[in-house]
């Protein structure tokens, strides 16, 4: 998410993408279809060649579109982006749609994880408002800390969202502290 499209305090504490295990059955069947493609090329007769294979790959690339390519490109443009004063959600190929809800009218946020959800650590988060018009958001990686992370910045305890997950690093907060007005620096040196 650019920079310049966040407010003046805002800053991001996870941008992430729905979990890979919703294309992996796409994944699958493109490996599939490289597969049969590569056997067919082999054991069509030589004196067949070179149209036997341009037909092959033909067919491959015409299979692969549907069957993967479309949904990568779509899984690769759909985005959730926690802030310190929103949750965003931007998907879309050729028309971009986003939503925007501020933290403040959330009122319950609730997770959800199928037997295969909690096999890949991800899960189906739902941020309800108090206007009965929830955002549902579907197949979260680390469902847990996200959760976390979103009742933590509720409460305005923006470090306790930022520190939930030790393991990953929010790329605002290479810049700096997320929160408060700038403290001038001190001076430990001895006199």
């Amino acid at each position: 998410m650019p920079q310049k499209l966040l407010s003046r305090d805002e800053i991001i504490v996870r941008h992430m993408r729905t979990h890979i295990k919703s294309i992996l059955g796409n994944i699958f069947i493109a490996v599939l279809l490289v597969a049969l493609g590569i056997i067919s090329s082999v054991l069509l007769p030589a004196d067949w060649a070179p149209a036997s294979h341009i037909v092959t790959w033909s067919v491959v690339v015409i299979l692969l579109f549907p069957s993967f390519i479309l949904p990568f490109v779509r899984w690769a443009t759909s985005t959730y982006t926690i802030t310190t004063k929103r949750v965003i959600t931007r998907h879309g190929i050729l028309t971009k749609r986003g939503h925007d809800l501020p933290l403040s009218r959330i009122s319950n946020v609730t997770h959800e994880s199928s037997l295969s959800d909690r096999f890949f650590g991800c899960g189906t988060l739902t941020l309800e408002t108090s206007s009965n018009d929830p955002l549902t958001l579907t197949d979260i990686p680390k469902i847990h800390t996200v959760q976390v992370e979103i009742t933590d910045l509720i409460f305005n305890d923006v470090q306790g969202a930022v520190d939930a997950d030790p393991t990953d690093t929010p790329q605002a907060l290479h810049t700096g502290t997320p929160q408060g007005p700038s403290q001038p620096p001190t001076n430990n040196s001895p006199a």
